[in-house]
């Protein structure tokens, strides 16, 4: 379906259908229990097993065949699909030669070495065979006993990750779903420190409470206003901090935001430092910042939910320095460590704040025939059931090994590097970011335009100009590119970081961006 090139890439694929049918003989299987009240035969299981895996497998292998984005209108799949559930049993051929049919052409395809926006996930191979282990279980890992095994070994791989990442003993922690959901416990931690009794209480038409107030650069991700919305701080009470030519937040102006605010006589309670923000990639100076949450008594968060991964590389630990003095800092594996969706990672010295802020245990899940004490997870966060995201990491960090994960997180550092070198040599493209980590934002910028970027008219030109050029990029089928906005400029980034991915993918994502931007120019 494809040819590789000497660099370990492609050539365009023929976008030709990958089959997802299986192999193994599924005709009939069911007819035997389909009228039954049971579940599906164990041997039963076992054939339409293997038929899965081998469309899993062979899905994989032919991934590349594919276009990144199918070339679909909103709306045009659902009338694809019948209006109503079926009365009659169907069997799991039908099934499979559906997925095939309707599913795998039309989804957008996280798994292809094209796949350079947001930030990938790829769902590894071992990661794969440990969800399907996780699906058998079953296992609500709730409390110690719903699944004993399920939170100690928790217990180990967040341990595990923290002595990875380099960070002190000190620092506990629990498995999430999300970066999101972790940043909202870490919030919601930080509300319970400052003395609010929120949990107890609530601080709405509290006249004891005053406006409370949580800082973050103006590149942190949205996650954390929808934080402040879901536990009642409200949107308003997320100050904003500027940030340096380098999209990093300014301690100085963090400073002079938390005096402005208690003089007002409003309560700081928390800051947030992004250690790789989204747009950019940015650093904000955590040590600096860790020193005016100190002074002011401020819960630090530090949210490394992309950039985290890189800490793993002992010599790419420099950005990190001063995080170890965080209240709590996320990283999620389900980015940048070769793990299915998902698996956030919520680390802390402070767990039992953590613990306070969500705890509530009814009658009906105290645990009484147990002397020791245990760790019973689900009160650590807003939500009861909770799936056994550890058996993944344990798959992940043991197939590849903290070496091989940190080989490859260096090569794709070093790919986004020279992709840098190649936009900084080129007159006609720009670099609009430092790329410390394996984002690169740029922008096509011919060269009779330098100079006049900041001309009104320029600017809009040179914005028009690249969300034709990513559109256009993204319609060959090869690669998948996002943008954000930079200084209000449209930025198109790349994003390395899919295992998938080969250093001759990103030189032919770079390839067609040239292309592509000279054929829009005439």
């Amino acid at each position: 379906m494809t040819t590789n090139d000497a660099n370990g890439g492609s050539s365009q694929p023929s976008h030709a259908p990958v089959p997802i049918d299986g192999r193994a003989p599924l005709d009939g299987l069911d007819t035997e229990q389909l009228a039954g009240v049971g579940d599906m035969d164990p041997e039963h299981f076992r054939i339409a097993a293997h038929a899965t895996v081998d469309a899993m497998a062979d899905y994989l292998a032919g991934v590349r065949g594919f276009p990144v984005l199918p070339p679909i209108e909103p709306g045009s799949l659902r009338g694809l699909f019948p209006g109503a559930a079926p009365d009659a049993p169907e069997p799991v051929a039908a099934m499979l030669a559906d997925v095939g049919r309707l599913v795998a052409p039309n989804t957008t395809h996280w798994q292809h070495p094209g796949f350079l926006a947001y930030f990938g996930t790829t769902a590894s191979g071992p990661g794969i065979l440990a969800e399907m282990l996780v699906a058998a279980l079953g296992a609500n890992a709730m409390l110690w006993r719903t699944s004993p095994v399920a939170t100690e070994l928790e217990e180990v791989v967040v341990d595990w990750l923290r002595r990875a990442l380099g960070l002190p003993e000190a620092f506990g922690g629990l498995l999430t779903d999300t970066a999101s959901t972790s940043s909202l416990i870490a919030l919601g931690a930080a509300r319970e420190a400052a003395g609010t009794r929120a949990a107890a209480e609530g601080i709405a038409g509290r006249t004891d409470v005053p406006r409370l107030r949580v800082y973050a650069s103006a590149e942190a991700h949205s996650s954390i206003e929808k934080a402040c919305m879901t536990l009642g701080l409200g949107r308003e009470s997320l100050v904003r901090i500027e940030t340096d030519d380098a999209y990093a937040m300014d301690p100085a102006a963090l400073a002079e935001a938390v005096a402005r605010d208690r003089a007002a006589g409003l309560r700081p309670i928390a800051v947030v430092a992004t250690l790789g923000t989204t747009s950019s990639t940015a650093i904000d100076p955590v040590e600096a910042i860790a020193d005016v949450a100190a002074r002011e008594g401020l819960w630090l968060h530090v949210d490394a939910a992309y950039g985290g991964a890189a800490a793993i590389v002992p010599e790419r630990r420099g950005p990190f320095a001063g995080w170890e003095g965080a209240d709590s800092i996320v990283v999620n594996p389900h980015k940048w460590l070769f793990t299915p969706l998902d698996a956030s990672l919520l680390l802390s010295p402070r767990m039992t704040v953590l613990r306070d802020a969500f705890s509530l245990v009814p009658e009906y899940l105290r645990t009484l025939d147990r002397a020791t004490p245990v760790h019973d997870y689900s009160e650590y966060t807003p939500v009861l059931g909770r799936r056994f995201r550890a058996l993944k990491l344990w798959f992940v960090l043991r197939y590849f090994g903290l070496d091989g994960i940190r080989r490859r997180i260096d090569a794709h550092c070093e790919w986004a590097a020279d992709l840098t070198a190649a936009i900084e040599a080129d007159p006609d493209f720009e670099l609009l970011a430092p790329v410390p980590f394996s984002t690169v934002c740029l922008r096509a910028r011919p060269r009779e335009l330098a100079g006049r970027e900041e001309e009104p008219e320029v600017r809009a030109d040179l914005d028009d100009l690249n969300e034709r050029l990513l559109a256009a990029a993204n319609a060959t089928g090869e690669i998948l590119l996002s943008h954000t906005r930079l200084r209000g400029r449209f930025t198109i980034r790349v994003a390395i970081g899919n295992l998938h991915t080969t250093r001759g993918d990103v030189m032919r994502a770079w390839e067609i961006l040239r292309t592509e931007a000279a054929r829009l120019r005439g």
